[in-house]
């Protein structure tokens, strides 16, 4: 192997990472694998990726309406804190598409601190 300049490839062990035994409610799912919108503005999306740079981690928060699979809204942080995540997506989001009627608005994040979501009126 040495001398065809090959080496093998050791995968790390998969390990579970989600706290399922937590003591925080659990939110009902209004959206309920509805993914198929008619109406835009009645749904919303939105999710945070992890982005590893030379000078460290990025966070991008995005949020799509699912009526057309547009992304409304986004935000790129070096925190995780909501008010440099989620509450700038969201005010880009307002900004990009009024909010005429009832809005299901479902973010996902760390499973126990951020899931959410929210029905608006």
């Amino acid at each position: 192997m040495k001398k065809a300049k090959i080496r093998s490839i050791v995968k790390r062990k998969f390990r579970v990472t989600t706290d399922s035994e937590h003591k925080y409610p659990v939110v009902e799912n209004r959206l309920n694998r509805e993914f198929k919108v008619e109406k835009t503005a009645t749904a919303w999306v939105s999710d945070i990726t992890y982005i590893k740079t030379t000078q460290g981690w990025l966070y991008l928060t995005t949020i799509l309406d699912l009526a057309n699979r547009k992304i409304i809204g986004w935000a790129l942080s070096s925190t995780m804190k909501a008010i440099d995540t989620v509450i700038p997506a969201w005010n880009m989001a307002q900004n990009n598409r009024s909010i005429t009627s009832k809005l299901i608005f479902h973010h996902t994040g760390d499973p126990v601190r951020s899931r959410n979501s929210v029905c608006m009126q």
